[in-house]
């Protein structure tokens, strides 16, 4: 690729990005601007709550929606700009507004696009959480929630309603790992003017641009890979010009807020998000695929397996694979099952995933679905790799598996 940027371009300028459209530069430089904090070079933390104009003429500037300066903390400080930014910039959408939670971006994006009486249409895969936020919140305020296939593609056309004004998609599927066709469900909500919004955490703002296929909102937890060190929670949610409005004043009217150390976390993390992912793609593909045969497996659920169902979809939107993915395993007994997690050394057993160490861990005893059944009776585990030895990783895994098989 070749660059425009000159040895005549002021360094640490705004512009100098203008000129680059590789990632690898944009989370080295963007949302950084030593220029206004006395050459720092990272962003600092600001913490505050009242902010003060010079002057009453300054103040009333500050009204204005695009101004870029917040009139009161609640309402975001320099730290949590230069994140938005950032963000802003890598999904390829207008703005971007943070939240303390993946969850509460989820929710209160949800929130911002739907009133009593509207309809939703979420994928049947979707992360555990936000289906029961729909179930139980979202029904208690009188919104009608319907679940689809999420192989469905261009055929949810069908469940489409003259009151549906969202569709959540999420790909691939937290526990299933269904890979959607989200260019075909776009194209059919729009058509009814609904408002599809992502989840995109599996393959963060660098391995799938959710803009370019026909979503509106886009959703981070930002506590996985933006992040990066399993030690802050936070939310993003980015929009489209058209959306944006109605995402930030919901986020506003919720006074939903993140404390501007997180924010600084993020920031950080994001600086070295390029180079985390490549060890967690390949790593990641490393062990999925040195699972494969083994004789208590059923399938492993990795997008970038040539065998995976949606492998074709995979290769033809995203750009690359986080590090997880799904084991499903044949029907074994509890004390199976038991002494292979206890056999594991370098795989904590944790929730989360996206830090710098790798996780595993099993699935219910039935994975939840009303759209579709899920056809295979044995446990998924759910396995995140790190960033450790690939070579150590399989060692680990594959001793375990051999223990426990063992019992069988």
């Amino acid at each position: 690729m070749t660059s425009n940027i000159t040895a005549e371009s002021p360094p640490h300028h705004p512009d100098v990005l203008k000129s680059s459209s590789d990632d690898r530069t944009l989370l080295v430089h963007g949302g950084r601007q030593p220029g206004r904090f006395s050459g720092m070079v990272n962003t600092p933390v600001h913490r505050g709550s009242t902010i003060l104009a010079s002057s009453l003429e300054e103040w009333e500037r500050w009204k204005a929606p695009e101004n870029g300066t917040s009139r009161y903390g609640r309402f975001g400080t320099p730290t949590t700009h230069s994140f938005q930014d950032l963000i802003a910039k890598l999904e390829g959408g207008h703005r971007s507004i943070v939240f303390p939670s993946g969850l509460s971006a989820c929710t209160h994006t949800l929130l911002s696009f739907l009133q009593a009486g509207d309809h939703i249409l979420m994928t049947d895969s979707v992360y555990g959480p936000v289906r029961s936020f729909a179930t139980q919140v979202l029904k208690r305020f009188g919104i009608e929630v319907g679940f689809f296939d999420p192989l469905i593609g261009s055929g949810i056309g069908a469940l489409i309603r003259p009151n549906t004004r969202v569709v959540y998609v999420e790909s691939p599927g937290s526990w299933t790992f269904e890979v959607q066709d989200i260019p075909a469900i776009a194209e059919q909500a729009h058509r009814a003017k609904a408002t599809v919004v992502m989840d995109n955490t599996w393959a963060s703002p660098l391995f799938f641009k959710p803009f370019e296929h026909g979503v509106d909102v886009s959703i981070q937890a930002a506590t996985k890979y933006i992040v990066g060190h399993s030690d802050a929670f936070l939310g993003v949610a980015t929009g489209t010009r058209e959306s944006w409005e109605r995402l930030q004043k919901g986020s506003h009217d919720f006074g939903e807020i993140a404390g501007p150390d997180d924010i600084y976390l993020a920031l950080r993390g994001l600086r070295s998000m390029d180079v985390r992912l490549a060890r967690h793609w390949e790593n990641g593909a490393v062990l999925a695929e040195s699972l494969r045969e083994h004789k208590l497996v059923h399938s492993v659920l990795h997008p970038a397996l040539p065998e995976h169902p949606g492998h074709a979809l995979w290769k033809r939107d995203f750009r690359g694979a986080s590090g997880l993915f799904g084991v499903q395993l044949h029907r074994l007994e509890p004390h199976v099952i038991k002494a292979l997690f206890d056999r594991l050394q370098l795989f904590g057993v944790g929730f989360s995933w996206g830090g710098f160490e790798s996780l595993a861990v099993p699935s219910e005893e039935s994975i939840p679905g009303s759209a579709r059944t899920w056809p295979h009776a044995g446990k998924i585990i759910r396995i995140h790799a790190g960033l450790e030895s690939a070579e150590d990783l399989v060692a680990d895994m594959r001793q375990a598996f051999r223990h426990a098989a063992t019992l069988v």
